[in-house]
């Protein structure tokens, strides 16, 4: 008898457990009765939920990655920015789960990637990342946006942390991260600029032969110049070897090989 009831007691346990959800680390719950209403608790991580009458939802809360990617917003040189991907990492107060879900449109939360987690409000956080991209972007020029990429992030938090304020949310989301992963200006603003750089280094070794050249003329200038006194300098070293000849001090003179003149040897 006693083997009967300790095998019907694990057995009961078993099918107990086995109806039962427990919340993960992350995760928050929220019971959903029988009859399709709500339990306004909060399930908090660690607990075991039955789901032999009625069903749990689990959302996840802590560091929700939102990407928004293939956007092409207008920059203040009024081109169009090719591609502008970032990702939003947000967290959702614990203790504001069950009003978001019950008061908020559906549309504004996701789902995780295997479906078995409510991403709350990570569309809505998507949609406002959108628009703070859209006007942050237009304060700065499109080939300066990469340079600027920390200052950019920094201002798309603020903007959606306004929003968040506005909205009366900012005690039940906290934006922890903006990382813009990609900053790509239109074709024909790469093109002009890479045309620019072109053109401006053609020009500096235009300059760069202009002086040279004038280097040259300068150095041919001074040869000229310098020709007459190189004459000079021999027609008064010969007339100091003549007079020291006549004067009998001179007695050897040494010739070059290509001596064209005349010596008169005694």
């Amino acid at each position: 008898m006693n083997h009967r009831f300790g095998t019907l007691a694990i057995v009961s346990a078993i099918a107990l457990l086995s109806g039962c959800t427990r919340i993960e680390t992350g995760e928050v719950g929220l019971r959903i009765n029988f009859d399709k209403t709500t339990d306004p608790v909060e399930r908090l991580p660690g607990s075991f939920n039955q789901t032999l009458i009625g069903s749990i939802l689990t959302f996840k809360i802590q560091d929700v990655a939102v990407g928004v990617d293939n956007l092409t917003p207008l920059a203040s040189d009024n081109s169009t920015v090719k591609d502008f991907d970032m990702t939003v990492v947000y967290n959702v107060n614990p203790s504001a789960v069950s009003e978001l879900w019950t008061t908020k449109n559906r549309t504004f939360h996701g789902l995780s990637e295997h479906g078995d987690d409510i991403l709350l409000m990570q569309n809505y956080v998507a949609l406002t990342a959108r628009n703070a991209a859209y006007k942050v972007a237009r304060g700065y020029e499109s080939l300066k946006m990469s340079d600027n990429r920390p200052l950019i992030e920094q201002q798309i938090r603020e903007n959606i942390i306004k929003t968040l304020a506005e909205e009366k949310l900012a005690d039940k989301i906290t934006v922890s991260q903006v990382q813009v992963r990609a900053i790509l200006p239109a074709d024909v603003i790469v093109n002009s600029a890479n045309e620019l750089v072109r053109a401006q280094n053609e020009l500096k070794t235009k300059e760069v032969e202009v002086q040279t050249a004038k280097k040259e003329a300068e150095r041919i200038a001074a040869l000229n110049a310098n020709a007459g006194a190189i004459g000079y300098m021999n027609a008064m070293a010969n007339l100091k070897i003549a007079e020291g000849v006549a004067s009998g001090k001179v007695q050897t003179i040494v010739v070059p090989y290509d001596f064209k003149g005349i010596v008169n040897a005694k």
